[in-house]
């Protein structure tokens, strides 16, 4: 049975962030100088990252995602997966990568015990992509999202985060994806997580434009039933297609009376709310010796710190972290 927050919301989902470094530098994510990597001794160890996902289970999160910076260039990540997969009560287990490494390690992650992957691609043109991410290889993004449906994992998700006047040409070229292709391309509005919302108000695009511009150029859409681990996507489907196309849509419609997770991130912080500043030290306890009802305890603390939702229609941002530091 799943903790439930102060608004009575069932908290079932950890996103565990297992790294603030990534081998990317995408333009929405963190500043053009990049951001101070933490030293090696703030980055929870994977036996305290182990811990933590086992005092949740014990409260009734069952679904876990590991995210960072980039999770792939963590030395040893297998190893984890491997761990957090023979925890009792975790039923889902996925990641979210910019598949970069992903082919090379596609396999080895589901014999760890590894169910599904989630893969950022935000343009199909290799110049663009090269831009966005300041340096990524567009067919090394590609080839990974290849091996992870060879490997059967699936439901595989490729999210792409519309961004007015760099990508809102190809949605229709991204959409088509779903047409050949047993994908679930999702559309993910953007936030502006990093303080700067003159460049957040001149990129952003809403959902309902996005879909406007699909609809217009590919038919209707028809509902369809949520994918598995779907979170707070609305998910329809093309005529004929074997994918389906998700929205995500954080700022127009947000979501958060739904809301069902709790963040870590990778120096060991609690995160009740993507969208809020506030944090629970949890590295300095378990560096105590921590036992488990103690971890339990601040676990709980957070869930009730949840807050009702978020204030970015009021232009009231987190400010402490960027979206490379706190895991997405």
């Amino acid at each position: 049975m799943s903790c439930l927050d102060a608004c009575n919301r069932p908290i079932s989902y950890l996103r565990v962030s297992v790294t603030d470094r990534c081998n990317l530098r995408c333009l929405y994510c963190m500043p053009s100088e990049g951001v101070p990597f933490r030293a090696h001794e703030e980055i929870l160890r994977y036996e305290e990252i182990e811990r933590v996902v086992r005092a949740a289970a014990g409260l009734g999160i069952s679904k876990v995602r590991l995210t960072g910076g980039e999770p792939l260039v963590r030395a040893g990540i297998v190893s984890l997966v491997e761990m957090l997969a023979r925890i009792p009560g975790v039923d889902d287990l996925a990641m979210t990568t910019n598949g970069i490494h992903l082919a090379r390690y596609a396999h080895d992650l589901r014999l760890a015990g590894l169910k599904r992957v989630n893969v950022s691609l935000d343009t199909l043109q290799e110049d663009k992509y090269t831009h966005i991410t300041r340096g990524g290889r567009l067919a090394d993004a590609l080839a990974g999202i290849e091996s992870a449906e060879r490997e059967g994992l699936v439901p595989l998700k490729i999210n792409t985060v519309v961004l007015r006047g760099f990508n809102d040409d190809e949605i229709v070229d991204i959409a088509r994806l779903t047409l050949q292709r047993p994908w679930h391309v999702r559309f993910i509005e953007l936030m502006p997580l990093n303080g700067n919302i003159q460049g957040f108000e001149q990129s952003y695009m809403p959902t309902e434009a996005v879909r406007e511009v699909i609809v217009k150029a590919l038919g209707e859409l028809e509902p369809v039933q949520p994918v598995h681990g779907s979170g707070p996507a609305a998910y329809y489907r093309l005529a004929e297609a074997v994918g389906t196309i998700g929205f995500i849509s954080p700022v127009s419609e947000h979501f958060c009376a739904q809301c069902n997770r709790l963040r870590l991130t990778a120096d060991g912080r609690l995160r009740p709310c993507l969208l809020s500043d506030r944090e629970i030290d949890l590295r300095a306890v378990l560096r105590q010796g921590a036992n488990l009802a103690e971890i339990q305890e601040l676990l709980r603390q957070a869930i009730l710190a949840k807050p009702a939702g978020h204030q970015l229609q009021q232009h009231i941002l987190p400010g402490g972290r960027v979206m490379s530091e706190i895991g997405g």
